[in-house]
């Protein structure tokens, strides 16, 4: 059965974040055009950043999926691994802070950064 690749930014065992990526089902609907089963989300936000742009490292808030509409998007982690997302691409965004810890820029969560000379925009999907 074909599937889909739902790549994630996740929170490992040592705090840090990282990449995985999960396999969904497309299981549902016609061959034609197959379908994943719902999933449930709390609503949607559009961002615009302008060239140039770049954030300081930090966590995740809320788990959410982030699809790139325009644009060019790096992520980079920690131990300086980077990832670079362009328009149709995607990746779900779950690199929460551990439980009961103090964020330290130093270790927890990624940057991002707008790359390229077209500005960037996203919609990002909360779960």
């Amino acid at each position: 059965m074909e599937g889909f690749v739902k790549v994630c930014l996740v929170t490992g065992p040592d705090g840090r974040a990282l990449f995985r990526e999960e396999h969904i089902a497309l299981d549902q609907g016609k061959p034609p055009a197959r379908l994943s089963a719902l999933m449930q989300s709390s609503g949607c936000q559009l961002r615009r950043s302008p060239v140039g742009f770049r954030s300081e490292f930090h966590c995740t808030e809320h788990p959410q999926w982030v699809f790139i509409l325009g644009g060019r998007m790096e992520i980079g982690l920690q131990d300086g691994s980077r990832r670079s997302f362009g328009p149709g691409e995607h990746f779900h965004s779950a690199d929460l802070l551990p439980p009961g810890a103090s964020f330290d820029p130093a270790l927890h969560g990624h940057c991002s950064a707008q790359q390229g000379d077209e500005q960037l925009v996203t919609l990002f999907v909360r779960d």
